[in-house]
């Protein structure tokens, strides 16, 4: 799922995208039991067949067959692939999605190179604009001369500040180029009047990946603390800083983040939408922060006439205005250069670049950096999303494929009602309004209706840092613009080419874009089984995370209200901590476990979701075949396909260093336990497999976890 202000997608390994963003293990082999055993109680209703020529499909290679598919089946479905699959050294992780990713961006590359080869575009059109700003990006000849002057400016204006407003100014500018210090805030959509804008405030200003990692004592978390050091260090001493002041800032940097941090929420308080939802007037807000004088920042980002705002986190912009009263200004200055370098490092000279990697490779163990081109390719998406995105839809989307995927999801759609229909646990008021919530939901697929336009945004060859920095102050601007005006349903939060999906509580949507609809995801020509298992499994995920711990709490228009009844709202959370407790007894490293509450809303629509579209499989397969026999593929039944294909997609190998970030920050479970841990609930899964009680697949009847 994904809130409406977190939209925009993370390059964290690029470095430049227009916003900055804080942004699966080993299992024991058991003995097997070969698949010839296990469809026999359904071969005798089937008849078999050879497995369709198309791009999407159950591997039989990948499995490992040493391994019952009823005692392990993360290891049983891609044992074998993972084995031969070895993470790249540029990576930390490595599964499907990085697959389809490497296939996706070579086309993507061809067509950043043909617009930066085309000199004769016209002049501000978005193939001059794609172009020039992919051909600033890889000149690293220019950006080598150039050294840090593109940046000049804005560090000027910061070595120029001799005062407390002189600091306050810079917020402003800072908030325009989407630096990342102290704070968010920005345009957003109201969550208790989703019919219009609103001003959101929310933590922020940490370099670190979660607060927690300037607390924990554990050895891994204080190697981190001294590489950050040594990277705030190094840093520092690239713009120019002697060693003794490089230190020294460093120090200053550390500690400031460190006060911003104890003043934050965890994650797991962030998933709370209620109370993180403070209306305040603007006189209020001003009272309650006056040295911040937040007042003055919204006149100076264009908000002047804003009357309320929503603060997320009250006692963290509370520290803020402690901080700007109590340290010195000089070490304001400090913390805000440190934003500003470290917002665009990935476009500056190759030391700032290797600086940069040093850290990332500390945090996510990766052995080599991405190469250039495709950082820049990602900066590119980041920065020109939707101009970049037509000239890959243009290229590589079919409408057929567009219809196939709707067509999927109306089936999906029409047995999510069932399910509602007939809960057993869920009153009928309650039953009304999540029906008319799921009769609401709009659904995007491909590409926006309407492209963005960038007619007013000025990108050149000249200057790579600044394109970034023009782009991003554009971006900021065009948001402050809708301010005051209707709400914009058509505005994307992720770009075509994106290999990803969401569902915006706000806006009741669920969004696919064209990079998604394709192999091993999507395929037009697969059998019904593995398209239901693969893209099936996202569409029921996202169409579920509506009414997950977080998004029941959004009605059917995107307002945060509590449309349930005390009785029902009360079984959905003793059903919900099920699920939590399961998760939480995962542990995929020694003393790691993962984090139930974190991770409840994805674990829950992966719980409804697979559900929900498992009957929607049904019923398309009664279509085709009635009663009739149902063919086997490769020796499998359809519902074995089903869930071959669920978790082939979630295979993945993931370094130590990488896996513990995931499980202190990501609100996914690692894709071994998104594997296992619906499937360990699901009586349809053992029926499939011929699982039976005492194997590890099999919970007992009591503790099952069943939502819908």
């Amino acid at each position: 799922m994904i809130k409406s202000t977190t939209l925009q997608a993370c390059l964290a390994v690029a470095g430049l995208s227009l916003a900055g963003c804080a942004t699966s293990s080993q299992t024991p082999q058991t003995a097997a039991t070969p698949p010839a055993t296990l469809t026999a109680s359904t071969a005798a209703t089937s008849t078999t067949t050879a497995a369709p020529q198309q791009g999407v499909g159950i591997n039989v290679a990948d499995l490992d067959r040493s391994v019952s598919p009823c005692e392990d089946f993360f290891q049983f479905s891609g044992g074998t692939w993972l084995k031969n699959n070895p993470i790249p050294s540029y990576a930390s992780s490595w599964g499907p999605r990085n697959l389809l990713n490497d296939r996706t961006q070579l086309l993507l590359r061809q067509l950043l190179e043909e617009a930066a080869a085309n000199r004769s575009a016209a002049k501000g059109s978005n193939t001059q604009k794609v172009g020039d700003f992919y051909a600033a990006a890889m000149d690293t000849v220019a950006i080598e001369k150039a050294g840090i002057t593109p940046l000049k400016p804005e560090l000027d204006r910061i070595a120029a500040i001799k005062d407390l407003k002189g600091v306050q100014d810079e917020i402003a500018r800072q908030r325009l180029l989407q630096t990342g210090a102290f704070f968010g805030a920005g345009v957003e959509v109201d969550e208790k009047n989703s019919t219009q804008y609103t001003i959101g405030f929310s933590q922020g200003g940490l370099t670190l990946p979660d607060r927690d990692y300037y607390f924990k004592q554990d050895a891994r978390t204080e190697a981190i603390r001294t590489a950050y050091r040594k990277y705030l260090t190094n840093m520092f001493a690239l713009l120019g800083d002697d060693q003794a002041t490089a230190q020294k800032n460093a120090g200053t940097v550390e500690r400031i983040e460190t006060r911003l941090a104890k003043a934050s929420r965890t994650r797991v308080e962030l998933r709370d939408p209620q109370s993180n939802y403070n209306k305040l007037t603007v006189a209020e807000l001003q009272k309650r922060y006056p040295t911040l004088n937040p007042q003055r920042l919204l006149q100076q980002l264009g908000l002047g006439a804003a009357k309320e705002v929503v603060v997320g986190q009250p006692a963290f912009l509370t520290e803020v205005d402690n901080v700007l009263k109590t340290e010195p200004v000089g070490d304001l200055k400090t913390y805000l250069r440190w934003f500003t370098v470290r917002s665009v490092a990935s476009g500056l000279p190759k030391a700032f670049v290797d600086e940069n990697f040093r850290f990332n490779q500390a945090l996510t163990g990766a052995k080599q950096p991405l190469t250039r081109w495709k950082r820049m390719l990602a900066a590119t998406d980041g920065t020109l999303g939707e101009a970049f995105g037509q000239l890959y839809v243009d290229k590589a989307f079919s409408p057929a494929a567009k219809q196939k995927a709707l067509d999927m999801l109306a089936n999906i759609k029409a047995s999510m009602a069932e399910h509602i229909q007939t809960n057993t646990w869920m009153s009928e008021p309650t039953k009304a309004e999540a029906l008319k919530k799921l009769n609401a939901l709009r659904v995007k697929i491909g590409y926006p209706d309407k492209w963005k336009d960038y007619s007013e945004l000025k990108i050149s060859r000249e200057s790579f840092v600044r394109n970034v920095l023009a782009a991003r102050e554009w971006d900021y601007r065009q948001d402050v613009k809708k301010y005051g005006g209707p709400i914009d349903r058509n505005e994307w939060g992720m770009t075509p080419p994106t290999i990803n999906a969401y569902y915006n509580p706000p806006m009741n949507e669920i969004v696919f874009p064209a990079g998604y609809l394709q192999p091993p995801f999507f395929d037009p020509n697969a059998d019904d089984a593995v398209n239901y298992g693969a893209i099936g499994g996202v569409m029921g995920h996202e169409m579920t995370h509506g009414f997950d711990d977080q998004g029941r709490q959004y009605d059917a228009a995107g307002n945060l209200r509590d449309w349930w009844t005390p009785a029902d709202a009360a079984e959905f959370t003793k059903r919900a901590a099920v699920v939590g407790r399961q998760y939480d007894a995962f542990s995929p490293l020694d003393s790691v476990h993962v984090n139930g509450k974190l991770t409840m809303g994805e674990n829950l629509a992966d719980f409804a979701g697979l559900t929900i579209v498992y009957k929607a499989l049904q019923k398309q397969l009664d279509k085709q075949y009635g009663v009739g026999k149902r063919p086997l593929i490769d020796g499998f039944t359809p519902e074995q396909r089903f869930f071959l294909s669920w978790a082939q997609l979630r295979r993945t190998n993931i370094r130590p260093e990488a896996l513990r970030q995931q499980i202190l920050t990501d609100p996914h479970s690692p894709g071994q336990y998104r594997t296992i841990g619906p499937l360990m609930n699901m009586p349809q899964f053992y029926e499939a497999f011929g699982c039976q009680p005492g194997q590890k697949m099999v919970r007992a009847e009591g503790d099952r976890a069943k939502i819908w």
